[in-house]
């Protein structure tokens, strides 16, 4: 896999994992499909990837703010980077078993973790845009 280098790259990555991820869990699969394109697994590696990157690049993403809004953002990548290294663990249990059900995808699916992660780069990345907007 290619290296992941934007703030924007990560976003979409976890929001495509994800919604494939819904998919895949409401599908009820036992085991993984063998001709599958993207694969769960595929998915998930770039998920997990994603998650490893996010606090590097958002870091770079928010260089340029300053005073109030630079510590607001940068407490919250904070939070955000927190979240991403508790659902990246349960990405990559995940990834380590041999068998990636519907049923185990849907549990991954509810990880508090992992939803209080898109929320909050929603949020982080909203944010930053309505920065970019003012200036």
């Amino acid at each position: 896999m290619k290296d992941i280098d934007s703030f924007s790259q990560c976003i979409d990555n976890i929001e495509n994992a994800y919604e494939f991820m819904l998919v895949y869990a409401a599908r009820g699969l036992d085991k993984e499909a063998d001709n599958e394109s993207p694969s769960i697994r595929d998915l998930l590696g770039l998920l997990s990837q994603s998650l490893g990157s996010i606090n590097n690049v958002g870091i770079k993403k928010i260089e340029w703010s300053s005073g109030d809004e630079s510590t607001a953002l940068n407490d919250l990548l904070e939070v955000l980077n927190g979240y991403a290294r508790k659902a990246k663990l349960s990405v990559d249990l995940v990834l380590s078993t041999s068998l990636i059900s519907s049923q185990l995808v849907d549990n991954l699916n509810a990880s508090i973790h992992l939803r209080a992660l898109l929320t909050s780069l929603f949020v982080i990345d909203e944010t930053i845009n309505s920065f970019n907007k003012i200036k």
